[in-house]
């Protein structure tokens, strides 16, 4: 074989060519061994560098170097004709490379000769024996301009492509063949390329602040950055965007935003593939919190290291996004469309429309009339023709938004602005999205400003607080359509009857604005948000409002989770704490907006009936009176006289009813509702039997429930808790609340059950499924066993992530009589049935359980009694209950999670 001359393009200075070629070239040596040391070398070699923090540019370049002169050897391994040239294509044509990413190649021949069709056959066997990630075509010159002129992504390709080795002159031949006057004109490539980007965006829900973002491919990601440069150098006919500089195309720091965010994230993509051992582009939870430290990132008493890390992400994004929408609109404007026949409507003398795009009359008015700054905004919410702002107006909004300082804050003209901007219902939200996209909300509101990008890491927040907020506002916008009314018709409701809805909105932006500073968020935004008030000239009242809604916004979801919302004394308490109906429609709308916003699927059926249970049960102890407390023997008469008229009405023998009822406790007809306790003893009743009775209820009759509900009648068992949470685990259902009770004379109990299913569903109509829920307890509820069989169904990925230690807390409740045991733990298969089976091993009887997950995490509370029915007393007893808990649940098997005797 003839040896190739050496590789005339400079090597990396790492790499001596020299000793490469020795070993290469010498008798006996094993190329391919020769081929994998040099690029294990290189590998570690740059892999040191980058954890040393050496400015990346040089890395990946260096990389794609040092990969030119490796395919120059390897292509000389073969015999080749002068009619074939390998060409390089995609990221690594532009001479980047990253660890692990796709080395795209393009072995083009002039006509296909047998020689050159079998030497790119074994050059590629070649390459992928030495372990170059490849990606691939052998095409001839005619193929490629056919494909290139069906295919947008080929005809991007070419136009990046450079030979690497071989015959050169065929790879500007292509070039020059691909031109937009031979295919893809200018505004056919420059939209299709706008089409693709919209497209791509769509597949990651137009947003930028996925939890575990795509670093290529999301909103403000690489791709945005190469769809900038592929528009720009096709129009401007140059090869790189430095060479963009004399064209106007982009200011000093728009160039300067570009290359630096460009340099962040090639740098979070080095490290996602350094870690990952692929081309991995998704910034997942675990290498987030790795990326975090390596790039110098602290925990501190405020903010975790993965939170600021991901914070100076969202950030770069963000800008880059803001970038991209300016210069891909100025290149659909200034550049494709110069026929100068735009429709021109005045607004005032600062302001006009061209072609329904809102623009300054002349380039100082920001300058000259600063408020305008605001009014802008104004305008578009106002008038939902507006489509959006012209390019140069937007440079100019960037330009001048130094503008908005203290004094700018407080002037009065400036105030006023905004607060009209507050009445734009239909459009606020998008005009508060514009205002942040420009920074101008967080110019004008600092405190947003600082909440900018910062996101908290678990799974129960989906959106950065930022992102969160205005969600937030709009979902309480959407409150105002009629087309909200089915799914959250007491909102809409609420919404109607709000005095001021204007001050919810300030409340929306206002309930979250001081996380991350430590302390209590909500007591610190309440004075954040009072000071906006006062500051905008809102009345007394309603700055108190605005500021109470702000530190009470938690308050109405706690209670619906966690407190019993059958306790006459919990309604009151919480009423108490409303004072009025029109506080209680600002909370009920707020909170709705807010779960909603926080995680769509947290708002399943039977949370929606928790907070209507809240809202109503508090509508009545307000319209009676506070002073009027409604006692709990009340209560239970009531609602025995209620059951007893319908069950006497459905032919039901009274002496028969009163057998069921005389063995039921007080708590049984103060928690249980009128409905249920006719169902359940009409059942009791017809059984007549000292059999197991299970019954499921299909919510489609029972929609104000909003989870199925799982009726228990069994006598003589002390399981049954542990088996009903170990079935209904198995069946894939989860218990959201349960109420059990232990019956003092005939050795029943009484247990009724909500579920859902692994989609926060009720189970409907299904009868089949119904038959085999009830197949399961009861073979259940006959076993002896411990359930100590291992739960085989795999833990989400995500929440592995978020291993946090169990806590527990207990005490003793006098209102209830009974032992409050909370358990706050990461979600897993089988959590309730590791826990029941520990109730069941030290004989403690469970009275109600209530279950809530938020996110990676569980929040459950357990009412607790001993085996006499009494609190849990003994606090030697209570501690090791507790380590128990803590010690089964932080036991995990990777892959699976374990409940073991």
């Amino acid at each position: 074989m003839k040896y190739p001359t050496p590789y005339f393009e400079r090597p990396p200075l790492f790499f001596s060519q020299y000793r490469f070629r020795q070993h290469l070239f010498s008798d006996g040596a094993n190329q391919i061994t020769v081929f994998k040391d040099a690029l294990h070398g290189a590998d570690v070699h740059l892999n040191d560098r980058f954890a040393e923090g050496e400015e990346i540019r040089s890395l990946i370049f260096e990389r794609a170097s040092l990969v030119d002169c490796i395919l120059h050897y390897a292509w000389h391994q073969f015999p080749w004709s002068d009619n074939a040239c390998l060409i390089a294509v995609g990221g690594y044509g532009r001479g980047e490379l990253h660890p692990k990413s796709d080395i795209d190649l393009l072995i083009l021949l002039r006509q296909e000769l047998p020689e050159d069709l079998a030497s790119a056959e074994k050059l590629l066997l070649l390459l992928w024996d030495i372990g170059l990630n490849i990606g691939h075509s052998v095409r001839t010159m005619e193929q490629c301009i056919d494909i290139a002129a069906q295919d947008i992504s080929v005809a991007t390709s070419i136009m990046e492509s450079r030979a690497v080795v071989g015959n050169p002159s065929l790879c500007i031949e292509l070039r020059k063949q691909t031109l937009p006057d031979k295919m893809w004109p200018m505004i056919d490539f420059f939209h299709a390329k706008w089409k693709e980007q919209q497209d791509r965006h769509q597949k990651y829900n137009n947003t930028e602040y996925n939890l575990e973002p795509n670093v290529k491919n999301a909103p403000g990601g690489l791709r945005d950055i190469q769809t900038i440069a592929w528009v720009a150098k096709r129009h401007f006919g140059v090869n790189t965007l430095d060479q963009l500089g004399g064209q106007d195309f982009f200011t000093e720091e728009e160039f300067a935003v570009l290359v630096s965010g460009q340099e962040f994230l090639w740098r979070v993509r080095y490290g996602l593939h350094k870690l990952a051992g692929r081309a991995e582009e998704r910034l997942l939870f675990d290498h987030q919190r790795q990326l975090a430290t390596e790039f110098g990132y602290k925990d501190t008493d405020s903010i975790l290291a993965v939170e600021q890390f991901m914070r100076r992400y969202y950030r770069v994004v963000i800008a880059l996004r803001e970038l991209n929408d300016v210069l891909m609109h100025y290149l659909n404007e200034a550049v494709l469309n110069r026929n100068g026949n735009a429709e021109i409507v005045a607004i005032n003398e600062r302001f006009q429309l061209r072609d329904n795009y809102i623009e300054v009359t002349q380039q100082d008015i920001f300058l000259n009339h600063p408020y305008a700054l605001l009014e802008i905004f104004v305008h578009m919410g106002r008038n939902p023709a507006i489509i959006g702002v012209r390019p140069e107006t937007i440079r100019l909004l960037r330009e001048h938004r130094e503008l908005i300082d203290d004094d700018f804050r407080k002037n009065p003209v400036n105030t006023a602005y905004f607060m009209q901007l507050l009445s734009c219902h239909q459009s606020l939200a998008t005009q508060l999205r514009r205002m942040k996209r420009y920074n101008i909300l967080g110019r004008y509101l600092p405190e947003f400003g600082n909440i900018i990008g910062q996101m908290q890491h678990d799974l129960f927040h989906i959106y950065t607080v930022d992102q969160h907020t205005l969600v937030v506002i709009e979902n309480i916008c959407a409150l105002h359509n009629p087309s909200s009314r089915e799914r959250f018709s007491q909102a809409y409701y609420c919404m109607k009857a709000l005095p001021k809805p204007e001050l919810l909105y300030i409340a929306g932006l206002y309930h979250d604005i001081a996380k991350g500073r430590g302390g209590d968020h909500s007591t610190l935004g309440a004075v954040d948000a009072l000071q906006f008030c006062e500051r905008h000239g809102l009345a007394s009242e309603e700055a108190k409002l605005v500021a109470w809604l702000v530190e009470k916004h938690l308050l109405m979801s706690f209670v619906s989770q966690k407190k019993d919302l059958a306790d006459p004394d919990v309604i009151h308490e919480f009423a108490l704490e409303m004072g009025d109906e029109t506080h209680l429609n600002y909370l009920y709308a707020l909170t709705v907006a807010d779960i909603n916003a926080t995680n769509p699927n947290l708002w399943s059926t039977w949370r929606a009936s928790l907070m209507r249970q809240l809202y109503n049960e508090t509508i009545r102890v307000l319209r009676r009176g506070l002073e009027n407390p409604v006692d709990q023997k009340d209560i239970i008469e009531e609602t025995q006289a209620t059951a007893m008229q319908y069950l006497l009405k459905r032919g039901i023998d009274r002496t028969a009813i009163n057998k069921v009822w005389g063995y039921l406790g007080d708590d049984y007809f103060l928690h249980e509702h009128a409905r249920d306790i006719i169902w359940q003893s009409e059942a009791i009743i017809r059984h007549n039997s000292k059999d197991d009775l299970i019954m499921v209820r299909e919510t489609t009759n029972l929609k104000h429930e909003g989870a199925t509900e799982i009726f228990v009648r069994t006598k003589d068992r002390k399981n049954v808790f542990a088996a009903v949470a170990y079935t209904l685990d198995q069946l894939n259902l989860s218990i959201q609340n349960a109420r059990l009770y232990n019956t003092d004379r005939g050795g029943y109990t009484i247990d009724t059950f909500y579920v859902l299913d692994h989609n926060n569903q009720p189970i409907g109509n299904d009868p089949a499924r119904v038959d085999r829920i009830k197949s399961a307890l009861k073979k259940a509820l006959e076993s002896d066993s411990l359930f100590s069989d291992t739960t085989r169904r795999l833990t989400p990925r995500q929440l592995k992530n978020f291993s946090i230690p169990t806590r527990t807390k207990i005490s003793n409740d006098i209102r209830s009589n009974s032992t409050v045991l909370e358990v706050v733990t990461p979600d897993r298969p089988g959590l309730l049935a590791i826990i029941a089976r520990i109730f069941m091993q030290h004989n403690i009887q469970l009275n109600s359980a209530k279950i809530a997950t938020l996110g990676e995490r569980v929040e459950d509370i357990f009412y607790l009694v001993d085996a006499n029915g009494e609190p849990l007393s003994d606090p030697d007893f209570c501690n090791t209950l507790q380590a128990q808990i803590r010690t089964q649940l932080d036991q995990q098997v990777v892959g699976t999670d374990t409940i073991t005797s």
